[in-house]
């Protein structure tokens, strides 16, 4: 494990990383930190936050961190919380205070929508008191921008692009949420860089309930969305404003909670602003996909009751 000292009082995601600039996944390392607090220790996959916050000798990190390998962060969260609760139960000097630490995992999509889905299925599975938060900006980012299991329907990546006999990304995205509540997640909640205080807010409510729980927070990535830097909080807000990113909590399986939206906006005003988009508003049959991403948020407004 490593721990970094504090670059001012207060702040335990320092600043100096390398992430670029713009980057959504870095405000959500920033926010689950003053959600988290200092008696956190957290699991992080590969990943672009990795790569960037952690330049050996360096380190951004003020709480106690490891790095483990793309599939594997939620088997590590899992392994250090067993241990401190067995040290606790045998009374071993310095493991008594397993009740105030925070077991968190910080991972990218492609960690958990795909390489490391087995891993985290195992400990949502065993009952771990193991917060997982995914930084979800819908690609392996850090490796190339290729496609993964979060990558939105029309996409365009690396490993996904549009051309004459595709229009790029033909998967719609997996619905991880769904996934962790079948599990038996106590508590499952969408998030977004967008709303910082929500985010935080369902952090701070996870942290309180024992056993696994599950946050996705959609964060932008310029790089990869190809959008301006200056409006990756735009983006998020307009990936919930349309009904394209949904924010809601689940509670034993139940819907619990849902963002309201008043005057929902076209998917267009969302899509128009990240290059990743861009061929559909040119190629034939392109206004065909336009509407099918439309009816997914349509039909996502429907199942959560986002509509006001």
């Amino acid at each position: 494990m490593a721990s970094s000292k504090l670059s001012h009082e207060g702040d335990l995601y320092n600043a100096g990383h390398r992430a670029c600039p713009g980057c959504g996944a870095a405000l959500a390392c920033k926010y689950v930190t003053e959600a988290t607090g200092p008696n956190t220790i957290m699991a992080m996959a590969t990943g672009c936050m990795e790569v960037t916050s952690t330049p050996y000798p360096e380190s951004a990190w003020g709480i106690s961190w490891i790095h483990n390998i793309f599939e594997n962060s939620a088997a590590v969260a899992a392994g250090i919380e067993t241990a401190y609760k067995a040290f606790k139960k045998r009374g071993k000097k310095g493991y008594t205070d397993y009740d105030d630490i925070n077991f968190v995992v910080l991972a990218g999509d492609g960690a958990t929508f795909d390489i490391g889905i087995r891993s985290l299925s195992g400990m949502m599975e065993r009952g771990h008191n193991v917060l997982y938060i995914c930084y979800d900006n819908e690609a392996y980012m850090n490796t190339g921008i290729q496609r993964s299991g979060s990558t939105p329907l029309g996409a365009s990546t690396t490993t996904s692009p549009p051309g004459k006999e595709s229009f790029g990304e033909d998967i719609p995205k997996k619905d991880m949420p769904a996934i962790a509540a079948a599990h038996g997640c106590k508590y499952v909640a969408t998030a977004s860089i967008a709303y910082s205080e929500d985010f935080k807010n369902k952090i701070e409510k996870a942290l309180k309930i024992d056993g696994p729980k599950y946050i996705q927070v959609t964060s932008p990535c310029p790089r990869g969305w190809r959008s301006d830097a200056s409006k990756t909080i735009e983006i998020a807000r307009l990936a919930v404003e349309t009904g394209a990113y949904p924010l809601f909590e689940m509670e034993d399986g139940e819907i619990t909670n849902v963002k309201k939206i008043k005057d929902r906006k076209p998917v267009e005003k969302y899509l128009e602003l990240q290059g990743r988009f861009k061929h559909l508003f040119k190629m034939d049959g392109g206004e065909k996909i336009i509407q099918r991403i439309q009816e997914i948020a349509d039909s996502n407004a429907d199942r959560y009751g986002i509509d006001k």
